[in-house]
């Protein structure tokens, strides 16, 4: 556990909207976290990093930290944390690199199977190389998963069957991004697993996605009802065990601090495979990592005092 903080002398910056296709997901998270870290005492400011006028506050402002609650391009790939770096401030979550490597889902399958981390097998594509229909098929099948390497929120990806589909969502993909990941396509229940921590990252409960229908597109994701959650999964403590363990080798493998939120795939047969990591999860109080935080006693102001004193100690070393 972090040191206990003197909320008398923290002020804090919320970071959220920002410029990328999750910007309104980010003002929600934003602002849970300010009316809960205000409602707990602290001096908070809540700034946008898509307005120079922000960012200029942000310089001149002398903040202890910056609560990071961006999603997506310029805010969770590294780049926000590089200016972070920069002007000196400390912030929620992970460094640069782990950001941005996590952010692009080819970077992070790349490092998953470098630490024999289970992800399933699949192919990157990129604008301007061309790419072989044949070649895709021969290696994963002709029901493929084709997702934009550097988006969130399930932006950009797409779930097709057959050559001349598969092919028509690459095209689209390479519309959001120059790098697509081609995956093979998986029919399996959908588990995520929230970590908290530095050196020593520790699995909160899994949890079980159950789309209201499809899969757990934008819509699941964002929509009321849209989506319900069982924590803990239904899942014998062995397999569950397992799974959480992975995660915390997941959020270690890329080099995450803070927090993370770990995706998964469980087939029939129990075998799991690693979809992707996000290092800044979704922060609203019904969001994944906070009802996962809540079943281990952990309120959302005290998840997100957590997060600062996670932030403050990383920044002491």
């Amino acid at each position: 556990m972090p040191n206990a903080i003197n909320r008398d002398e923290c002020k804090i910056a919320v970071l959220c909207g920002g410029k990328s296709e999750e910007r309104e997901v980010s003002l929600n998270s934003g602002k849970a976290v300010s009316e809960a870290l205000k409602g707990a005492g602290y001096d908070v400011t809540t700034l946008d990093p898509a307005s120079k006028e922000d960012l200029k506050q942000l310089i001149d402002g002398d903040f202890t930290v910056a609560f990071l609650c961006t999603h997506g391009r310029y805010g969770e790939d590294g780049t926000l944390q590089g200016f972070l770096e920069i002007v000196g401030i400390p912030y929620t979550g992970s460094g640069v690199l782990a950001s941005a490597t996590a952010m692009n889902k080819c970077r992070a399958k790349e490092t998953y199977r470098l630490h024999n981390l289970p992800t399933l097998p699949s192919l990157t594509i990129e604008k301007g190389e061309g790419y072989s229909i044949d070649e895709i098929v021969e290696k994963l099948g002709d029901h493929c998963v084709i997702k934009a390497a550097k988006e969130g929120s399930s932006i950009g990806l797409y779930i097709e069957e057959g050559r001349d589909a598969i092919a028509a969502a690459i095209e689209k993909a390479l519309g959001f991004d120059d790098e697509v990941l081609v995956e093979r396509y998986c029919k399996a229940r959908e588990l995520t697993v929230g970590v908290l921590g530095n050196d020593n990252p520790e699995a909160l409960p899994v949890i079980e996605i159950v789309p209201k229908e499809g899969f757990y597109d934008y819509e699941a994701k964002y929509a009321p009802g849209g989506s319900k959650h069982l924590c803990p999964a239904p899942l014998d403590e062995e397999l569950s065990q397992r799974v959480r363990a992975t995660a915390e080798a997941a959020h270690a493998a890329l080099g995450c601090k803070g927090e993370s939120r770990t995706d998964f795939l469980l087939e029939e047969d129990g075998t799991f495979w690693i979809l992707e990591t996000n290092t800044l999860p979704g922060m609203t109080e019904t969001s994944l990592l906070p009802d996962a935080a809540s079943k281990k006693g952990m309120s959302f102001a005290a998840l997100c005092e957590h997060l600062i004193g996670l932030a403050l100690e990383d920044a002491a070393r």
